[in-house]
């Protein structure tokens, strides 16, 4: 799911809980008891939030270098290999021009 969705669903929430606790008919103390109770389980939410998607990008990031690294072993192997066949088809010219000259 989109971050900047949640986060703004979190907001919205927020918003509309505070809200409705400020028009509650209740006492003034209770009611900001309330809404700092609502923020610190909002903010506790969106700390675990945090994570969840930190987590996700550090092993999305783990598995990206894994792959990297397998294909920059297999480039590396390919090349290597044409190298090793240029330089084979580079000999047999030379001698076949050897062989030519003489």
């Amino acid at each position: 799911m989109n971050s900047k969705l949640i986060l703004g669903v979190l907001a919205g929430v927020a918003a509309g809980t505070t809200l409705g606790l400020l028009f509650a008919p209740d006492s003034g103390e209770n009611t900001r008891k309330k809404i700092a109770e609502t923020g610190e389980d909002y903010l506790a939410e969106l700390e675990c939030r945090y994570e969840d998607l930190l987590n996700a990008l550090t092993s999305r990031i783990s598995q990206f270098k894994e792959e990297a690294s397998v294909a920059m072993g297999q480039a590396e192997s390919k090349v290597m290999d044409q190298k090793e066949r240029m330089g084979s088809k580079l000999e047999e010219t030379a001698d076949n021009l050897s062989e030519y000259q003489q």
